[in-house]
C-alpha cells in the first residue's frame, strides 16, 4: 500500500481541518515517511488544478478548497500516471453537488453525513443538500419530524461547519407547498391543509407557518441559498382551497404563492430556488412534466420572479437531445436553470448504477453542451429508503467526473473511486446486477430502472403473482452467480458492505421457483414432495430471509437514526410470518389435509409484455389486495 505525507504551505493552512478528518478515517494511507504531497494555494484563484512531480514528491497548486480536495482524491487513488507525471484539470461547473433525501423514512446520522461529505470532497464536489420535508427542528412546532429522527439546529450547524472545512457549501432543501403529508396528517395542522399533502395557499396563517419553517431551516447554515421545493403539487386549489376561495386558475395560485414565499426569503436575506415541474404540469393537458405539447402562457411567465432560480429535475431520459430541449424551455421562462439529475437509489436495495450512468451521461453531456454552470445529482428515498446509501457512491463519482471533464474516462473510475471512497468500483457495479439481467440489455431504454430484486424478495411465498414477468429469464442461475461473485468481493479489503446485496441474491435464488414447484407437486397429489420442500427449501428460505433482515438492520443502525426502521421491520416481519403460515399449512397438506387454494390459482398477466423490467413498490408486491 502506498503511503502519503501531506505538507501545507502557510497559505494552505485552511485545508488542515478537512485533511485531518480524512486522515483520521484512513490512517494507513498517511505517514511521515510517505510520498510527500505539498499543497500550495495560489495567490489568486486558478482556473484549474495543477499537480506536478517535483523531486521525490508532488506539489498541488490550487485556487479553492474544492480543487485541493479533488486533487487529493486523485492522488489517493494511486494511479501511476497521476503520481509520476502529475495532472491538470478544471471544473466545468460553478456548483456541482448532491442532494440526499432524509425525509422518506431514513434520516442519516450526523456521522454518516460527515462520511459522505468526506467522500464527495475527494471527488471534487462543492455542494450538499439534505432534502427535509419535516425532518428539521422548527421552534414551537413539536410535530415537525415527530418520532421521525429530525435534525436539531445544533446538528445542522455542526454539519455546516464540517462541510465548510471540506470546501463544501451546505444549504437547506425543504418543501413549502406539497410533499407535506407527514406534517399535515396531524390534527394541529388541519387548518393549513388544502389536500392531504398540499398546503392551503393564499391563507395568511399558512405564510406565518412558512416563515417559521424557512427561518428555522436556514438559520443553521452560513449560505444564503435555500431550496424551497414546490414540486408535484398535484390538485393544488382543488381541496379546502376551492371551498374557501372558489375556482382559481392553478397558475395564478402558484405564482401568488411563490411571490409571497420570495418576499419572505428577501426579508431573511435568502436566495431561493424551486423545482420547476409545476409550471410544465399545469401547462400540460396530461399534467406530465415532460409533455412536449405543454403551453405556459406568457402572462404566467412574466410573473415568475426573476430572482427565483428554477431547478429542472430529470433522471429518466437517456437521450441527450431531450435534456437540451428542456434546458432551452426552462431558459424561456426567464432565467438560467439549475440541473438536477439522479443517482438511482429510490425503490432499490442497492443503487441502480448502470442506469444511473446512462441518464447522467445524457444529462451532463447536455448541460455542458448548453453551457449550464450549476448542477447537482439527487439521491431519493421513495418507498422506505431501503437502499444502502454508500452504494450510490460510484454513481456520484461518475457525476463528479462529468463535472470535471468534457467526457468521462470510464477506465479511470476505479482508481478515482478508490481514492475518494476506498472501495472497489467494479464490485459495487456488479452488486447492482441484482436489478438487471444481461439477457435484456439490448432493450435498454428510458425506463430501464427496474427494482426486480425488491419485488422478488418481498413477494408473498404463496401468491407470487409477479413471477410470470421473469419466467423466461434464468433467474436462479443469475442470482446464484451474483451471490458467488459478491461472496468473494466481501472477503477483500473494504468489501464488507457487499454482504447485503450478496444475501439478497442468495435469498432470491432460493425463493424464485419455490411456489411453482409447490403448485406442481400439489397438482400431482405428491404429498411427499411437498413435505420435502417444506422441510428443506421453505426452512432454508426462512433462515436466509432472517439473515437478510439482520444484515439490513445492522446496516440501517450503522447509517441512520433508529426512527423509520419500524417500517422495514414490519416488511420483514410480515414476510417471515407468511413463510411460517405457508410452512404450517403445507405441512398439514403433506400429512393428508386439504390442498391449498392459493396453489391452485392460475395467474393472469396484468402488465404488457415487457421490453424492460418494471419497478414496483413494496405495497404493490406484498399482496394483490388494495388493503395495505
Amino acid at each position: 500500500m502506498r503511503r502519503f505525507h501531506v505538507e501545507l504551505t502557510p497559505a494552505a493552512k485552511s485545508l488542515r481541518a478537512g485533511i485531518e478528518e480524512i486522515k483520521k478515517e484512513r490512517p494507513p494511507l498517511f505517514s511521515t515517511g510517505g510520498l510527500p504531497v505539498r499543497f500550495e494555494r495560489a495567490p489568486r484563484d486558478l482556473a484549474d488544478i495543477a499537480v506536478t512531480r517535483e523531486g521525490k514528491g508532488l506539489t498541488v497548486r490550487y485556487g479553492t478548497a474544492t480543487e485541493a480536495f479533488r486533487a487529493l482524491g486523485r492522488i489517493l487513488g494511486g494511479d501511476e500516471k497521476d503520481l509520476s507525471q502529475g495532472f491538470r484539470e478544471s471544473c466545468l461547473f460553478d456548483m456541482a453537488g448532491i442532494m440526499i433525501d432524509v425525509s422518506r423514512n431514513a434520516v442519516l446520522t450526523v456521522d454518516t453525513v460527515k462520511a459522505i461529505l468526506r467522500r464527495i470532497a475527494l471527488m471534487g464536489l462543492n455542494t450538499c443538500m439534505l432534502y427535509s420535508e419535516d425532518t428539521y427542528e422548527v421552534p414551537g412546532e413539536p410535530f415537525f419530524g415527530y418520532l421521525r429522527g429530525r435534525y436539531s439546529k445544533a446538528e445542522m450547524k455542526e454539519l455546516d461547519r464540517y462541510a465548510a472545512n471540506l470546501g463544501i457549501e451546505m444549504f437547506p432543501c425543504i418543501q413549502t407547498l406539497a410533499h407535506l403529508e407527514q406534517i399535515l396528517q396531524w390534527p394541529a395542522y388541519a387548518k393549513y391543509r388544502d389536500t392531504s399533502g398540499v398546503l392551503l395557499a393564499d391563507e395568511d396563517a399558512t405564510y406565518e407557518l412558512l416563515e417559521k419553517m424557512i427561518r428555522a431551516a436556514s438559520e443553521p447554515f452560513r449560505s444564503k441559498r435555500i431550496h424551497i421545493g414546490m414540486d408535484e403539487a398535484m390538485g393544488i386549489g382543488d381541496g379546502r382551497y376551492r371551498a374557501k376561495f372558489g375556482i382559481v386558475d392553478p397558475f395564478v395560485i402558484l405564482n401568488r404563492h411563490l411571490a409571497r414565499l420570495n418576499g419572505i426569503c428577501k426579508r431573511l436575506g435568502l436566495r431561493p430556488m424551486i423545482w420547476s415541474d409545476m409550471y410544465f404540469r399545469i401547462g400540460s393537458k396530461t399534467h406530465h412534466y415532460y409533455d412536449e405539447s405543454c403551453v405556459i402562457p406568457q402572462e404566467v411567465v412574466e410573473k415568475i420572479p426573476d430572482d427565483v432560480q428554477l431547478v429542472y429535475w430529470d433522471y429518466y431520459h437517456v437521450n441527450r437531445d431531450f435534456y437540451e430541449e428542456w434546458i432551452e424551455r426552462h431558459r424561456a421562462l426567464g432565467s438560467e436553470p439549475i440541473m438536477a439529475g439522479g443517482v438511482w437509489t429510490w425503490n432499490h436495495f442497492w443503487c441502480a448504477l448502470d442506469f444511473s450512468f446512462k441518464v447522467t451521461d445524457a444529462c451532463m453531456t447536455a448541460c455542458k453542451a448548453k453551457g449550464l454552470r450549476e448542477a447537482f445529482t439527487t439521491l431519493w428515498g421513495d418507498d422506505g429508503n431501503e437502499c444502502d446509501i454508500y452504494s450510490a457512491l460510484p454513481g456520484i463519482q461518475h457525476f463528479a467526473e462529468h463535472a470535471w471533464s468534457d467526457k468521462v474516462d470510464m477506465a479511470a473510475l476505479p482508481s478515482r473511486f478508490l481514492g475518494s471512497s476506498e472501495a472497489d468500483f467494479e464490485a459495487y457495479v456488479r452488486a447492482s446486477a441484482i436489478d438487471s439481467f444481461p439477457q435484456m440489455q439490448h432493450y435498454v431504454g428510458d425506463s430501464d430502472d427496474s427494482n426486480v430484486s425488491k419485488w422478488l424478495v418481498y413477494e408473498d411465498p404463496l401468491l407470487a403473482f409477479f413471477d410470470y414477468i421473469v419466467a423466461k429469464l434464468p433467474v436462479k442461475k443469475h442470482y446464484t452467480n451474483i451471490a458467488a461473485d459478491l461472496a468473494k468481493a466481501v472477503r477483500k479489503p473494504g468489501g464488507a458492505r457487499l454482504a447485503f446485496p450478496a444475501q439478497i441474491a442468495k435469498t432470491i435464488a432460493l425463493r424464485y421457483d419455490l411456489r411453482k414447484r409447490l403448485a406442481v407437486a400439489q397438482a400431482r397429489g405428491d404429498r411427499p414432495a411437498v413435505r420435502t420442500m417444506v422441510r428443506g427449501d421453505l426452512t432454508a428460505l426462512r433462515k436466509e430471509v432472517t439473515k437478510l433482515w439482520k444484515l439490513h438492520r445492522a446496516m440501517w443502525f450503522a447509517q441512520y437514526k433508529p426512527f423509520g426502521w419500524e417500517v422495514i421491520d414490519h416488511r420483514y416481519g410480515g414476510l417471515l410470518a407468511r413463510i411460517d403460515t405457508a410452512a404450517e399449512r403445507l405441512s398439514a397438506y403433506a400429512a393428508g389435509g386439504a390442498p391449498l387454494p392459493e396453489l391452485a390459482v392460475k395467474f393472469h398477466k396484468f402488465t404488457p409484455d415487457q421490453k424492460v423490467l418494471p419497478r414496483f413498490s413494496h405495497a404493490r408486491v406484498k399482496t394483490p389486495s388494495c388493503i395495505k
